[in-house]
């Protein structure tokens, strides 16, 4: 829905509740959607929050905050009553209520799953960390065994409700004792005969994921190979549960928020921008600021060392800018390719030489096309001096080059250390090549101007 008319429905919310007309308030949000609803709940007080969520009927309050980003809901959740809060979490999806326990006080979650009826089915998700398999993947999903005939698993089927639509796509077969064998769509099940095994017409060739595995891999087998669930096993390779594609759809969008905010040389937020206070973004941004604030400080360091030279050819410091800001985004550029080429598998840690000679050779052609609009430049701007127009054209190649090559090494290090390669990448990159490209622009300024 666009955001103008949510506005519009915002405003009647709020006007009637206002008014203490709550019921009013009740039949306008239950004709949205579960995501508009989430973002009319979000915009309004917490006491209009609990209000609303005590007098929706109990599925509908569970999909809202199945909605809602993890932290808001576990804010919301926490101001709850505890026996309509158990209700609540008793209708949400299981992953997602193992979510949202997982992000409340111990104390209320013991307190809330002691008061559910399904909390066998939420207790084993709550042992896996967030970002693993384990915390992204349900425990609902249909297991059949391989002597079932097609008959016998169509009916099963039929009998079978799951609270996700998606988990139905594929059906699971495993043996007698729970180990996964093999996989069957469930196109596939209803065009094989009915007195067919389902050991017949399985696919043995499944793809899994042990439970400790990063969600950041689970979500590049499920897009690499088009999978709308993947199968999560223990080490005795016994199902345990299924990620569905819904959850890598979030996964992905949350990825890239993260490698945006790293991008810009910032933490990433734990909350939605406008929920954060003003402190807590300052906070965020304040430890990347200042180790770039002290990076930043070698670039004077630089200018002193070079003070006489700067003072000998004042027309040096003309080119300054145009020098390190070409350098900084050529290996922007860069950084920008590798990290998805990480991100997406497409390069590997064990590319690197294959990459630095790649990107080397791409920086040498980049730094004669610069070069050479930087001499044009030069020469252009003063005509008398032409060894200071050759040696901003070769300071130009030999930057973009540098730039380059530190910009093909610099994530695949990162990646190699476990550290988030986007955190090298944007106001970290520039500060970098700002530095070295002044270096290297002054030593061969000092060699060609004989200064």
């Amino acid at each position: 829905m666009e955001q103008r008319v949510l506005d519009t429905i915002l405003d009647r919310v709020r006007d009637r509740l206002e008014h203490n007309d709550l019921a009013g308030a009740i039949d306008i949000i239950e004709r949205l959607y579960p995501p508009d609803q989430a973002d009319i709940l979000s915009e309004l007080e917490p006491d209009q929050q609990e209000a609303l969520l005590t007098q929706l009927e109990t599925e509908q309050a569970a999909d809202i905050l199945e909605e809602l980003e993890d932290e808001e809901a576990a804010e919301i959740a926490a101001r709850l009553p505890l026996e309509t809060l158990s209700d609540i979490v008793d209708e949400m999806e299981t992953d997602e209520a193992a979510d949202l326990l997982g992000d409340m006080e111990p104390e209320q979650a013991s307190e809330v799953l002691a008061r559910m009826r399904d909390a066998d089915d939420v207790r084993p998700l709550l042992l896996h960390k967030d970002e693993t398999a384990g915390g992204l993947m349900t425990s609902e999903f249909l297991a059949l065994r391989e002597r079932m005939t097609v008959r016998q698993a169509l009916e099963a089927v039929r009998q079978w409700s799951p609270e996700k639509e998606e988990a139905v796509h594929y059906l699971f077969i495993v043996d007698n004792q729970d180990r996964l064998q093999g996989i069957v769509s469930l196109y596939e099940l209803i065009k094989a005969g009915p007195d067919q095994r389902l050991g017949e017409i399985m696919s043995t060739d499944v793809i899994s994921v042990p439970a400790e595995a990063d969600q950041e891999q689970c979500a590049h087998l499920m897009r690499r190979y088009d999978l709308y669930a993947l199968p999560v096993v223990d080490a005795g390779n016994h199902l345990i549960g299924v990620i569905t594609v819904d959850d890598i759809v979030d996964v992905i969008v949350d990825e890239q928020s993260e490698d945006m905010e790293r991008f810009g040389g910032s933490l990433p937020l734990d909350k939605p921008y406008l929920d954060t206070s003003v402190f807590q973004v300052a906070r965020k941004r304040m430890g990347w600021l200042f180790l770039l604030f002290v990076a930043d400080t070698f670039t004077g360091t630089v200018l002193r060392h070079f003070e006489h030279e700067l003072a000998a050819v004042v027309a040096l410091s003309f080119f300054i800018p145009l020098l390190i800001g070409t350098g900084g985004n050529a290996g922007s550029q860069t950084t920008s390719t590798i990290i998805r080429g990480l991100a997406t598998g497409e390069i590997r840690i064990r590319d690197a030489l294959r990459v630095f000679w790649h990107e080397a050779r791409v920086g040498f052609s980049l730094g004669l096309m610069m070069g050479a609009a930087a001499f044009i430049r030069a020469i252009t701007w003063d005509p008398s001096h032409p060894l200071l127009a050759i040696a901003v054209g070769t300071a130009a190649v030999a930057i973009v080059f540098w730039a380059n090559c530190l910009g093909s090494l610099l994530p695949i290090i990162a990646a190699r250390l476990k550290i988030d390669p986007a955190i090298v990448s944007g106001p970290f990159m520039a500060t970098m090549v700002d530095a070295t490209g002044l270096y290297i622009y002054f030593r061969i300024a000092k060699a060609i101007l004989g200064i």
